[in-house]
Formats: structure tokens, C-alpha cells, sequence
């Protein structure tokens, strides 16, 4: 796979699957370390609204998504911006093998024109978390 199309999986996989808040604050020592994405998507134009509305579909209902934000670029009418946290990698992993997740990135792939360089990381608290 290659690795924009990996990006994607990641990024779209979690989102379209949405969150359950857990009460996780912060990753002690020796505790499970949080594990969070950020990435940016460029929708094709005039198809932003439309590719957050899938992203945004049953977004509290993953297992081990802890936070998860869909947010409008303010400088491109057409990228989105995705924040997620999870309680950890085996989490996330596992929403992409649900067939509802599944379905929703079959159903945004058309709409997305590219992927800018996204991140992996750990995130250790803060408000929300």
C-alpha cells in the first residue's frame, strides 16, 4: 500500500468510525501510551462539505477514540484538517477493520483530491483528554 493511500486508511478510517470519550488525562509511567494523528486532506472542489459530513458520521460510537476533530482549513476552501486521539495504536488499528469504516472511505475516496504529510503522535494530556 502505497503510503498516501496508508495516510488516508489512518486518517479516514478513524474518523468516519467516530469517538467514546474515555477519561484517560494523562499516560502515566508504564501505562499504555495515547497515540494521535493529525493530517490534512484536500477535498476535490466544492466537495469539502460533503467529505466532513462522512468523516463526521457516527463519531461516538469507536472504541478507544478518545478525541477526534474535524476542522476547515482557514486559508484552503477545500482542506480539511483531522486531529485524533485513541488510547492506543491496537485501537486504532482495529477501527479500520470494521465494515462501516469500510464503507465510508469507499464513499470519500472520490471526493478527495490529495493528502498533505500528516503525523503520528503521542499525546500525554490536556484539556479534553
Amino acid at each position: 500500500m502505497d503510503r498516501k493511500r496508508r495516510e488516508f486508511v489512518l486518517m479516514a478510517g478513524a474518523a468516519i468510525a467516530g469517538a467514546a470519550f474515555a477519561p484517560v488525562r494523562a499516560s502515566p509511567a508504564g501505562a499504555q501510551t495515547m497515540y494521535g494523528l493529525i493530517g490534512k486532506m484536500t477535498a476535490h472542489a466544492g466537495k469539502r462539505d460533503e467529505l466532513v459530513a462522512i468523516l463526521l458520521e457516527g463519531v461516538h460510537d469507536m472504541p478507544g477514540c478518545l478525541s477526534y476533530i474535524v476542522a476547515h482549513d482557514a486559508d484552503d476552501a477545500d482542506a480539511i484538517w483531522i486531529t485524533e486521539v485513541w488510547d492506543g495504536q491496537d485501537s486504532h488499528a482495529a477501527s479500520l477493520k470494521l465494515p462501516a469504516v469500510r464503507a465510508a472511505i469507499a464513499r470519500a475516496m472520490p471526493m478527495i483530491a490529495g493528502f498533505d504529510a500528516g503525523t503520528t503522535t503521542h499525546p500525554v494530556g490536556g484539556h479534553g483528554l
